[in-house]
């Protein structure tokens, strides 16, 4: 398994995405938030929530669905308690994406707009689907999936991180049996917004390793992204 974490600034001062690797017992874990809240210490809530992710897997290293729930209802129980103690029960939210391997199966989970892409062949076979306004209006046949990019209210989000939760607001994968010729990508929406899916594809098929991929990806990025109010961009990318 090949893997590379890349995460830019943008036009941005502060950087609330975050993106981390563990290996945990065989399995390798690969977790990236995208913080909310502008001054509200988004940076905060997406270090806090990846290193909790990432600390829950490595002390009960599972491949299950289960573990992965567990995880998530720990991590939004620390952040949720971070808020209260500083008092920023209205700021302080994260998404968060979490890609988990061993050497024959993938789960994964997600919550808000960072995405995880599954390739094969250098094709796409699956997505997360954002919970966002737009996903929802490409999902009631109001808008086309291509829309959501451009459209005025990407930026709200129906589930997050860090509000309190009625039900479980997280969406986790059924297991998928690994092959060769499969790779992923998490990425945050300042990532995906400014690359079309066509061009993902077409730079995986040009590249032998994930690192080689990413930066074909990352050019692409701040080539679209210049001259725009630039959001951070972060990526994960693993090649099987």
């Amino acid at each position: 398994m090949d893997y590379q974490i890349v995460s830019e600034y943008g036009s941005r001062d502060v950087n609330e995405d975050y993106a981390a690797h563990a290996q945990v017992q065989g399995m390798q874990c690969f977790v990236l938030c995208d913080g909310l809240g502008g001054h509200g210490k988004g940076e905060v809530a997406s270090e806090l929530v990846t290193n909790a992710l990432l600390g829950y897997m490595q002390e009960h290293p599972q491949n299950d669905r289960e573990t992965i729930a567990a995880a998530f209802e720990h991590a939004q129980a620390k952040l949720l308690a971070l808020q209260e103690e500083q008092h920023l029960q209205s700021s302080m939210k994260t998404t968060a994406v979490m890609l988990l391997t061993d050497r024959e199966h993938a789960v994964w989970a997600h919550i808000g707009d960072s995405r995880l892409y599954l390739f094969y062949r250098s094709k796409i076979v699956q997505r997360t689907l954002d919970h966002s306004v737009p996903q929802m209006l490409v999902m009631m046949g109001k808008i086309k999936e291509k829309q959501i990019r451009n459209h005025p209210d990407r930026n709200r989000l129906l589930r997050v991180m860090g509000t309190p939760w009625g039900a479980r607001s997280y969406e986790i994968s059924d297991k998928r049996s690994l092959s060769k010729c499969q790779a992923f990508l998490l990425c945050s929406d300042g990532f995906w917004e400014n690359i079309t899916e066509k061009q993902m594809c077409r730079f995986l098929r040009k590249s032998k390793t994930a690192e080689e991929w990413l930066r074909l990806m990352q050019e692409e990025v701040r080539k679209n992204g210049a001259d725009t109010d630039m959001d951070n961009n972060t990526a994960i990318a693993v090649i099987l």
